[in-house]
Formats: structure tokens, C-alpha cells, sequence
């Protein structure tokens, strides 16, 4: 696998196409995907770790001024360029959004309510893009939703991972749950990977100031877009969406997505040190938490029960 090292000579030369001088050059922390460096105060500069990254991040040059477009909050692309002429490497240059990861945090949870409220109205007018709407997006991938929980029950089953009462339990959530679920979900864009430490919020107002990190965008059910979120973060979220979109009942397909997504990750935990990345949700707290759901369901979860 091609692997592209960054070195001084080629971020200072990355820089002065943007008359930003070396030493203005700072290292931000790393996705699993990019190296990330700050251009003077107002640039952020993205290289991608290798080149099966790559095509992620041609789709972020494409979706980032579509979602712009549909009115969220995002930072511009200012320069792409793959070709490996000026420097020896693929680059992004995005703008600068302002503010700090909201993982980096600890905010009061009404102040965190707020946030995550915003978040919701955002993806709200984000959802609004489909393939009809936005038929220039060919490098979006779609979503196969071949993710059968059911199936991956039984696989942790059979490889260990959780023993036969803690499998008829989840097989009773998951044909509870599927019960709510509407038979032909819509197929929108989606972000893929909202997570704490992809909204950057200022800590003094509370206020989003933009999504960054579209590299996970695809055309899906639109739920999957909460999936990441913590789930005491949801309902302020789901108020800000419903403000926009006047749907309702969504609480069994967010669930729904949480407890696949948690499941899927808990045969596979794989750490990076010291990255920046989402994980999912420990399965045994997301367990208990669906426990506590059905012995004394709290609003808006209890029609679940």
C-alpha cells in the first residue's frame, strides 16, 4: 500500500501557494484517514495516510460545496489536488471553522443540548439532498444495508463473544425494534460519521460552527445519521430535526442503528493511539442502557417499552 509521508519541504511548499510561511505550519491530531496540519489561523490542510484514503478524500471535494449549498455548517473547500504536481503528495485545503471538537468538552448538559440540538436542524436541511436533487454526486457510494442484526447476534454467539441469554435478549430487542421500522426508507445523503469530534462548537456561546469530515458521506436511510451520537445527546437532536422535518417516531431507528453499529464493533476493537476516531458506544453500556429503557422507559423512549 502507497503510503504518503508528509515532510517539511512539502508543507512548507503546500503553504506558500497559500502565503503561509513554514512556520506557521502546525500538526492538528490525525484522523485514521488524513494527517491534519494548521495553515496559519484561518486553513486547514488534509493529506490523505495513503492512497485507499484517497478516494475519500475526492468525495469530501465533491459533497462539502453540496452541503454547503443546502445550507450546513461547514468549512469550504479551498484547494484539492491529486495530480502530485507541485508536491509529491495529494492534498485538501479546507477554511478553518472556528472552535473546539465538542469531544474535547465538558460541557453543561443543557449547553450540550443546545449543540446537539443545532446538529439535528443542520442535518435537516442536509437530508433535503437526494440522488434526484443532486445528481452530480456520482462519487457518493450507497449504502447496501445488507447489515443484518439478527445474523450478527448469531455470529458473536457462535464465535464467543456473548453467551445464549445475552443473544435471546438482544434477538427480542432487535424484533422489537423492527416493528417501528418503516418498510422503504428514504435514500439520503448523509454525513456517516457525525461524532463528537467532528462538531467544532464554541465553548464560550455553545454554538456549532461547523461538520467537518465528510469522508464516510453515502446515500442512506437517514437515521443512520444519529447512530454515533450519544444517546443522552438524541432527543435534543431529534427536537432540532423534527423542527425542520416534522417527522416523528424515529427513536426505534436510532436505537435500531446504535445497537447494530455497537454490535458490529464489539468483534472488532481495534485502537489507534493517540487518533482521532470514533468508537463505538461500549456494547455492555449500551446494553444497560436498553435494560434501563424497558424497566423505566424515559421520554421520548417510552412507547418502546
Amino acid at each position: 500500500m502507497l503510503e504518503y509521508e508528509t515532510n517539511d519541504e512539502a508543507l512548507a511548499a503546500i503553504a506558500g501557494l497559500h502565503g503561509i510561511t513554514a512556520e506557521q505550519v502546525r500538526p492538528l491530531p490525525q484522523g485514521v484517514a488524513n494527517h491534519v496540519f494548521l495553515l496559519g489561523d484561518d486553513l486547514v490542510l488534509r493529506i490523505p495516510r495513503s492512497k485507499q484514503f484517497l478516494p475519500d478524500l475526492a468525495k469530501e471535494v465533491a459533497v462539502i460545496p453540496a452541503a454547503l449549498h443546502a445550507g450546513v455548517r461547514t468549512p469550504e473547500v479551498v484547494a484539492f489536488d491529486d495530480t502530485c504536481s507541485v508536491v509529491d503528495v495529494p492534498y485538501m485545503v479546507l477554511a478553518r471553522a472556528h472552535g473546539v471538537d465538542l469531544a474535547s468538552l465538558d460541557l453543561p448538559p443543557a449547553t450540550a443540548d443546545r449543540v446537539f440540538h443545532q446538529v439535528g436542524r443542520e442535518l435537516a436541511q442536509l437530508h433535503r439532498l437526494t440522488p434526484a436533487t443532486a445528481p452530480d454526486l456520482h462519487a457518493v457510494p450507497v449504502e447496501d444495508g445488507t447489515a443484518d442484526p439478527w445474523a450478527l447476534t448469531d455470529h458473536l454467539l457462535v464465535a464467543g463473544w456473548i453467551d445464549a441469554e445475552a443473544a435471546r435478549w438482544l434477538t427480542g430487542w432487535f424484533d422489537r425494534l423492527s416493528a417501528h421500522l418503516p418498510a422503504d426508507p428514504p435514500s439520503v445523503l448523509v454525513h456517516g460519521d457525525i461524532a463528537p469530534q467532528n462538531l467544532l462548537v464554541s465553548p464560550e456561546t455553545g454554538r456549532l460552527n461547523g461538520i467537518v469530515d465528510w469522508g464516510d458521506a453515502q446515500w442512506a436511510d437517514p437515521a443512520v445519521d444519529f447512530a454515533k451520537v450519544p444517546l443522552t445527546g438524541i432527543p435534543a437532536m431529534l427536537d432540532g430535526y423534527r423542527q425542520e422535518t416534522g417527522e416523528e417516531s424515529w427513536e426505534a431507528r436510532v436505537l435500531w442503528f446504535h445497537l447494530t453499529w455497537a454490535l458490529g464493533r464489539l468483534a472488532d476493537p481495534v485502537p489507534h493511539p493517540g487518533e482521532r476516531h470514533w468508537t463505538a458506544p461500549p456494547a455492555g453500556r449500551l446494553l444497560g442502557l436498553l435494560r434501563f429503557f424497558a424497566s423505566t422507559p424515559p421520554a421520548p423512549w417510552a412507547d418502546l417499552a
